[in-house]
């Protein structure tokens, strides 16, 4: 962080603190703006009064986020000589636990992990925390493909109630109701008013793509940014993992310095990847949602969405990794010709226009053959590589580390989607005989009087199972 952002955080940190000590805090500020050390900074200053472990527990979502934020209390905390743990998934358990332990000062958790170790080992306790911190909190807290709710009740249930909960993110209002039912101790809500949702140094753009020819103008985009700007690190966000290998895949075939990281590689995997984009060894990073959320690269000049996103939290997180901490970014879009009631819901959310971005169509289609007939030598080498495969192993897993047996999950699955078919059948039938009734406007043919259309069907499918 440069030392103007720094500063910035410091005052804002002791003004927060000055203003509300020891009360619940939900903080709403854009990205980029020194959310981070907003909380570290007064955490470690309470630590320093009166030292012991565990003191603090910080959730995140994501792993790379965790790693991310025990770096900077490992450098603000040196001077203290703090202890910091970090308890993710996709590495060894026993290690954790051990760490967990020997009562670091700070531990750094992704919930499931953390609500794991909790369920299976005794040799720790948080019942004597001071602070409580989830940063990216609303993500924490929707319930999505990645609903952490179970394994948050657990942690919250081993946590005193004698606490400060501090909750950060860049879009918190949409969950303000949920987030003020979690913080009880006279809680209050700080929010940085601003008219536009996303900081003023990103210029944001959009580039109306025809669906099929969208990769062309991805890679004389990239093409463009590399001979004007050599240096500029680009993120490049996608809506899949698949997708997500297939465009680092296809870079690289046209020299690219690509890396991908998304939620199907290995814990190891993902660090190395992250790591060889933050020292530009690599200057274009690929990736899911994974990396939309608190990551904070200065080099990144540059974010492009593959797809549009669907909901203009998501954009604003992912365009959130250029432009931070007072530097200058750009953030591009490519927009298809489904995807525009899509940027009118982001420039509605944002309050602001997004400008478009002019490329020389005729360079694109230069370049589409070409570019199409590596997408497709790619996308069969990912096939013979069995990349659904892998993914579908990496689902059972999850299930069975949930207590699941997915087996029966697949059948009670299959179950319901042959109910739901019965239903809409009925629903069809019901529906037709009502039009011929309309149509013949002589009471129900073949149905006694007075029935109505639904009687002189098949009764309805039995409900499914619990």
């Amino acid at each position: 962080m440069p030392a103007a952002g720094f500063e910035a955080a410091h005052a804002r940190a002791a003004r927060l603190h000055s203003r509300h000590p020891g009360r619940d805090c939900l903080g709403c500020a854009k990205t980029g703006s020194g959310k981070t050390a907003a909380f570290v900074l007064p955490i470690l200053q309470k630590l320093s009064e009166d030292p012991y472990g565990i003191f603090c527990l910080v959730l995140t979502p994501t792993r790379e986020l965790a790693y991310q934020i025990a770096e900077q209390f490992r450098v603000l905390g040196k001077p203290l000589g703090l202890k910091d743990c970090i308890i993710v998934g996709g590495m060894d358990m026993v290690a954790q636990a051990l760490e967990l332990s020997r009562k670091p000062h700070v531990v750094i958790a992704t919930p499931g992990r953390l609500a794991d170790h909790l369920r299976s080992s005794n040799t720790f306790s948080i019942k004597k925390i001071r602070f409580l911190v989830m940063d990216e909190a609303d993500r924490l807290l929707e319930q999505g493909c990645t609903d952490f709710t179970v394994d948050l009740e657990a942690i919250l249930a081993a946590v005193p109630a004698r606490r400060q909960t501090l909750l950060f993110s860049a879009t918190l209002t949409d969950t303000l109701r949920e987030l003020q039912g979690l913080a009880t101790n006279q809680p209050f809500f700080w929010e940085a008013q601003a008219p536009v949702r996303t900081v003023e140094q990103l210029d944001q753009r959009y580039l109306l793509v025809p669906e099929k020819v969208k990769d062309a103008y991805l890679v004389h985009l990239i093409q463009n940014f590399q001979d004007d700007h050599e240096d500029w690190s680009i993120i490049i966000f996608t809506n899949t993992c698949k997708t997500c290998q297939i465009l680092c895949m296809m870079l690289r075939k046209f020299n690219f310095p690509t890396v991908a990281l998304h939620s199907m590689m290995k814990q190891k995997e993902r660090f190395a990847a992250l790591a060889k984009f933050k020292s530009s060894i690599y200057r274009i990073l690929i990736a899911t949602d994974v990396a939309s959320r608190g990551l904070d690269i200065p080099t990144v000049q540059v974010v492009i969405n593959h797809n549009t996103p669907g909901l203009p939290k998501i954009y604003i997180h992912r365009v959130g990794r250029t432009a931070r901490a007072g530097r200058q970014g750009q953030a591009i879009t490519l927009v298809t010709q489904y995807d525009i009631h899509l940027v009118h819901a982001i420039e509605e959310q944002i309050k602001k226009k997004l400008e478009e971005f002019s490329v020389e169509e005729a360079e694109v289609l230069q370049i589409l053959t070409q570019v199409n007939v590596v997408r497709r030598e790619c996308e069969i080498k990912l096939e013979a590589a069995n990349f659904d495969e892998k993914k579908e192993i990496n689902k059972r897993k999850q299930m069975i580390l949930e207590g699941k047996d997915p087996d029966l999950e697949a059948k009670r699955k299959a179950e319901l989607a042959k109910i739901k078919q019965k239903n809409r059948r009925f629903k069809e039938k019901v529906e037709q005989a009502l039009q011929r009734q309309k149509a013949s406007g002589s009471g129900h043919r073949g149905c006694p009087s007075g029935a109505q259309p639904e009687a002189c069907l098949s009764p309805a499918p039995a409900q499914g199972p619990a």
